[in-house]
């Protein structure tokens, strides 16, 4: 099915703000739209999107509720509007936290915004300072690994190795693309992360180890289009009873994701309703 945007707004002028509730809304899984997906629509545009692809969570980017040029107001404006459109923001990021100076203003930001964690990308020499605003505000930070690039935090196990022994809200943010194309095993990573385990970011991949495809986006398919073991990795987060989210971050088809979200939320849908639980 494919939309152009006229028909699209279309469409979810008519939709209800409460949606009625799908697998995937509640219980060991829930699923969140990480709005980095829908980087080129604007904020009011961005809402009535996830209105159609009926999820009810957010993990907020800053195209779409600014940290630099915001101010208390505008950010406490911003997030009334998600919430009238009934969509609960659940995490910001993901936010850059490698400049001492930065920091605190991510942390009022997320204070004024209501946001329970900040998905970020620290430096182990920013973790000191950011464990005690940690502590100050009482917001968990989700460190988001990167990949192969990434000279900081590119797999979940460096994450857990920079925060061993801080307070238990600093923790992870685990990609499970950006991991797959590390080589470490996903849903043994989830197991390891255990209760430092903040926040997901979800993608699939066709050929996550291709050196001709291993970018961010180069092996990048539809969720479950690829090879990524999506089945094993809810099934595993079942078990450990993760309390967070599980945000889809689709990368590809930038200016037209809407079809590909819709495909990609309707195959993790298919396989939480599947789940052997208990």
């Amino acid at each position: 099915m494919t939309f152009n945007r006229r028909q699209f707004l279309a469409t979810a002028a008519a939709l209800p703000a409460t949606l009625s509730a799908l697998p995937g809304d509640s219980g060991p899984i829930k699923l969140a739209v990480a709005t980095y997906s829908l980087r080129s629509f604007k904020r009011p545009e961005a809402i009535k999107m996830m209105q159609q692809l009926n999820i009810k969570f957010a993990d907020v980017k800053d195209f779409h509720l600014a940290i630099k040029d915001g101010t208390p107001e505008s950010w406490k404006e911003g997030a009334k509007e998600f919430h009238d459109a009934g969509i609960k923001l659940i995490a910001c990021g993901n936010v850059d936290m490698k400049n001492p100076a930065d920091l605190r203003r991510a942390f009022e930001y997320a204070k004024a915004v209501g946001f329970p964690t900040i998905v970020c990308a620290p430096t182990a020499e920013s973790l000191p300072e950011i464990e005690k605003l940690v502590k100050e505000y009482d917001i968990k930070i989700a460190i988001h690994n990167h990949g192969p690039e990434d000279k900081h935090m590119p797999t979940p196990q460096s994450v857990l190795e920079a925060v061993k022994g801080m307070d238990p809200r600093m923790g992870l943010c685990i990609d499970i693309g950006h991991t797959a194309r590390t080589g470490a095993d996903n849903v043994e990573w989830i197991a390891k992360a255990g209760a430092r385990l903040h926040e997901m970011h979800f993608k699939d991949l066709k050929d996550p180890l291709n050196p001709d495809l291993n970018t961010a986006r180069g092996s990048q398919v539809n969720v479950g289009d690829g090879v990524l073991p999506i089945p094993a990795i809810f099934q595993q987060l079942a078990k450990q009873k993760y309390k967070g989210y599980c945000s889809l971050e689709y990368e590809i088809n930038a200016k037209d994701p809407l079809a590909g979200m819709e495909k990609s939320f309707a195959y993790m849908r298919k396989v939480i309703a599947e789940l052997k639980l208990g």
